[in-house]
């Protein structure tokens, strides 16, 4: 009896799916079908590399035909937004997760089927690749050294070079001109990809980045490498495994007459989304004007509920006073606030970021620009 030729198998299976992805998800079949196949049976499972797929047949083998599909359109995906050329200037191995992080997450939202071993948490939930990397360079406590390429090393590089990098960018912004226009016409992209087109303006991912920075380095983890985390094992990615991870802080919200609702909508899109990410946490949420209008401790288990009462003046001092006082060890505190109140004149033990849409001068802390 001859034995079974698995990669026969494996590319008859992807056929169906490049078949079953056209019909169903044509957005997603007509993105695939640029993409190389290659095998590659010294991976485990399968491997995006711009535009190429390279596959274990092996592992294709015992998928069904809807996880092949999954496979094809996060391939699809990762060469459409450009990953591996937008990644050149990161911590490669953590872009690479970060981004299929979030290209995942969007193939869920549409209803795909994930494969075994598929890279997905729910903590990044509608979060864009950028805000990820920053999350994941935090919790395991790496510098993201490269920095951006300075003009006089561009002068330094071959034209050819330069010339590779202006057309890959051409091409992104082509892509994101043509997301937009069909996000304004038809409507008929995929669910959620709009937030891809949104993660390239700079001004969101710059201060965002910024706080995650802030809150990640007060976040409490508990690591260990042996054994490593088998999530990753088979991208050729030894993360620790986590044991516990656990966010304390305070998150106090300026609702005076100064701030308006876009502002504050601004404010409470910004905690929920830490909220969403760290999978245990107490938030000592407090409202205050120029006094403490409500105050709410927040919990996995408990739901945001802002009251937001206020429309007088802006005074800080109650809320420091208020931590002054409470028998509790709160890593930090993030004040959104448009920066024009009265300020305690000592300096308070908490470690606090001040968060505003404008530049003001603080007398103890640190500042985050929301325009910058």
């Amino acid at each position: 009896m001859k034995p079974i030729d698995v990669r026969l198998i494996s590319s008859e299976k992807i056929e169906q799916a490049k078949t079953k992805l056209m019909l169903e998800n044509p957005y997603f079949g007509t993105l695939s079908t640029s993409i190389e196949l290659r095998i590659n049976n010294n991976i485990a499972s399968f491997r995006p590399l711009g535009d190429i797929l390279e596959y274990n047949s092996e592992y294709i083998d015992v998928l069904s035909v809807n996880e092949v599909s999954t496979i094809l359109a996060n391939s699809a995906m990762h060469q459409a937004l450009f990953h591996s050329d937008r990644g050149k200037d990161k911590v490669t191995s953590v872009w690479n997760l970060a981004s299929d992080y979030a290209i995942n997450d969007l193939l869920v939202d549409n209803g795909f089927m994930l494969p075994p071993m598929a890279n997905y948490a729910s903590r990044f939930e509608m979060l864009y690749a950028e805000e990820i990397y920053q999350i994941l360079l935090g919790e395991l406590d790496l510098k993201d050294d490269n920095e951006p390429i300075e003009e006089e090393q561009k002068e330094q590089m071959k034209e050819e070079d330069i010339q590779e990098e202006l057309l890959v960018q051409e091409e992104y912004e082509l892509l994101l001109e043509q997301l937009n226009i069909k996000l304004q016409k038809h409507g008929d992209l995929p669910k959620g990809i709009e937030r891809f087109v949104d993660s390239t303006k700079e001004s969101k991912i710059s201060w965002r980045d910024e706080l995650y920075r802030y809150v990640n380095s007060h976040a409490k983890s508990d690591y260990r490498m042996f054994p490593p985390s088998k999530k990753h094992l088979y991208r050729g990615i030894a993360l620790p495994s986590i044991y516990g991870e656990e966010l304390k802080i305070v998150v106090a919200i300026d609702t005076s007459a100064s701030i308006d609702d876009e502002l504050l909508r601004l404010f409470l899109s910004e905690l929920y989304e830490i909220m969403q990410v760290f999978t245990h946490y107490v938030i000592e949420l407090i409202e205050c004007d120029a006094s403490i209008q409500n105050i709410q401790t927040l919990t996995p288990m408990e739901r945001l509920e802002p009251t937001l009462k206020g429309g007088g003046g802006t005074d800080f001092r109650p809320v420091f006073d208020y931590l002054e006082n409470i028998n509790d060890d709160f890593r930090f505190l993030i004040y959104f606030t448009d920066g024009k109140g009265s300020f305690p004149k000592y300096i308070p033990l908490i470690d606090t970021l001040w968060v505003m849409n404008q530049r003001e001068d603080v007398p103890f802390g640190e500042f985050l620009d929301l325009g910058s």
